[in-house]
C-alpha cells in the first residue's frame, strides 16, 4: 500500500500559498509605508519642519523598486515550480518506460526460452524446426531493435553520433528498404506514390534513415487492427520542400496528442486503449533523426479515412527547385 502525503504538502498548494503570502506581505508593507509617510507629513505641517529632513526618500520610487524585486522573486519561484513539475512528469514517464521496456525485453526472451526448451525435449520434423527458427529470429530482431534504440538514443542525446551523409535518390532508397524488410510487416500492403514523377536526391545517413523508416513503418503495422493493413508513402514537392507522408489505416491519433507523441517515453491514449505496448522511444527517435537531416516530422489523422498520417518535411536542394 502506497503512502500519500497530506494535501498541504502538494507542490501546487505550496506554490499558491507562497505566492499569496508574498503578495500579502507586499500589500501590508505598502500600506504601512504609506501610513508612516502620511504621519510624517502631518508632523511636518504641524511643527513647520523642513520636509527634506524627513521625506527625502521618494515614497513611490521605493515602492516601485520593491515591486520589481518582488516580481523577480515571483518569476523565480514560478520557474522553479514549472521545472519541478516537469521533473515529476519526467520521473513518472521514466517509471512507465522502465515497466514497458522490461516487458518488451522479457516477452521475446521468454518466447526464445520456450522454443529452445521445445527443441531440447522433442524431436521435431524439419518443417516444424524451420517454423520455430523463424519465430526465434523474429524475437531476436525485436531484442536487437530495442537495444539499438537505447544505444542510438544515448548517442544522439550526447551529440556523439558521428553521422556521415551521402546524397542518394530517396524514392529508390525507400523502395529498396521496403523490399528488403517486407517480411517484418506481415501482410501489410505498402505502396509508394510519386505523383510529380520527379527524382529527389538528398544527403542522408543510411543507418539513421533506415531507423526512421523502420519506426514509421512498424508503427503503421503495430497500431493497426485492420485485417488488411495498408500504408501509402507519398512524395510531394511543395514550396521548395519535399513532403514524404506515411498514411495508414490504423487506429489513428488522439487529436490532442499530435505533438505529445514525439516526446521521449510518451505513449498515446489510443495505443494504451488498444493494449499496444511500446517503449515510447520510436517517434522520439524519428523526430531526432529528422532534425539531423534538417527536417521535421508532423502527425495528424487522415481527413477522409481512418488512420494516421506522419509527414516528413525536408528542404529540397537548389537544383531540385529549378
Amino acid at each position: 500500500m502506497t503512502h500519500r502525503n497530506p494535501w498541504f504538502f502538494h507542490p501546487v498548494f505550496v506554490f499558491v500559498f507562497s505566492i499569496l503570502a508574498l503578495a500579502s506581505s507586499l500589500a501590508l508593507y505598502i500600506y504601512w509605508y504609506v501610513s508612516v509617510s502620511s504621519g510624517l507629513q502631518t508632523l511636518v505641517r504641524r511643527y513647520q519642519l523642513n520636509p527634506r529632513d524627513f521625506l527625502e526618500a521618494k515614497t513611490w520610487m521605493v515602492i516601485m523598486v520593491l515591486s520589481l524585486l518582488v516580481a523577480a522573486i515571483l518569476a523565480g519561484t514560478l520557474i522553479i515550480f514549472i521545472y519541478s513539475q516537469k521533473m515529476v512528469r519526467l520521473n513518472r514517464l521514466q517509471d512507465e518506460f522502465i515497466n514497458n521496456f522490461t516487458h518488451e525485453l522479457k516477452t521475446p526472451v521468454t518466447s526464445l526460452k520456450l522454443y529452445l526448451e521445445t527443441f531440447k525435449r522433442h524431436e521435431l520434423p524439419r518443417a516444424a524446426q524451420l517454423k520455430y527458427l523463424v519465430y526465434m529470429l523474429q524475437d531476436a530482431d525485436r531484442l536487437t531493435e530495442h537495444i539499438n534504440n537505447i544505444l542510438n538514443l544515448a548517442k544522439l542525446e550526447a551529440k556523439t553520433y558521428r553521422a556521415e551523409f551521402v546524397a542518394v535518390e530517396l524514392i529508390q532508397t525507400v523502395q529498396h528498404f521496403v523490399q528488403e524488410n517486407r517480411h517484418l510487416f506481415g501482410n501489410s500492403d505498402i505502396r509508394i506514390h510519386n505523383s510529380a514523377g520527379q527524382s529527389f536526391r538528398y544527403p542522408i545517413n543510411q543507418p539513421l534513415w533506415n531507423m526512421l523508416l523502420m519506426n514509421l513503418l512498424a508503427n503503421s503495422v503495430k497500431y493497426n487492427d485492420s485485417p488488411h493493413p495498408h500504408l501509402d508513402i507519398r512524395f510531394q514537392p511543395e514550396n521548395k520542400k519535399l513532403r514524404i507522408s506515411f498514411e495508414d489505416n490504423g487506429i489513428g491519433i488522439d487529436p490532442g496528442e499530435t505533438k505529445k507523441i514525439f516526446r521521449k517515453f510518451y505513449q498515446g491514449k489510443h495505443a494504451l486503449m488498444h493494449t499496444v505496448r511500446g517503449t515510447g522511444l520510436g517517434l522520439y527517435l524519428v523526430q531526432q533523426i529528422a532534425r539531423l537531416h534538417k527536417g521535421k516530422v508532423t502527425a495528424a489523422n487522415r481527413l477522409n479515412d481512418c488512420g494516421a498520417a506522419f509527414t516528413l518535411t525536408l528542404p529540397l536542394p537548389p537544383q531540385e527547385n529549378e
